[in-house]
């Protein structure tokens, strides 16, 4: 797998989880912030740990899970910022 491309991908992974975190932290005390930040850290810890497992890493390389891993990471990034 390129290095650049896995590097893309934990940096993506990091994002989400720090993003959740964040959300969480500013968040404390209204109703159901652990569900919103948890739909947020879930998907970044999963593809986090997803470059790290080498049957899932080439998995990653191909355009349709890259289109996919984008438009899920967009998505997730303007729901931290909505909510």
């Amino acid at each position: 797998m390129k290095s650049s491309l896995i590097n893309n991908y934990r940096m993506g992974g990091y994002l989400l989880i720090a993003i959740g975190l964040i959300n969480l932290r500013y968040q404390t005390g209204d109703d159901g912030v652990v569900g919103r930040s948890l739909t947020i850290i879930i998907p970044g810890a999963i593809l986090l740990a997803s470059t790290w497992i080498p049957a899932l890493a080439k998995k990653l390389e191909t355009k349709a899970v890259q289109a996919f891993s984008i438009v899920i990471g967009l998505a997730l990034i303007a729901y931290a910022v909505i909510n």
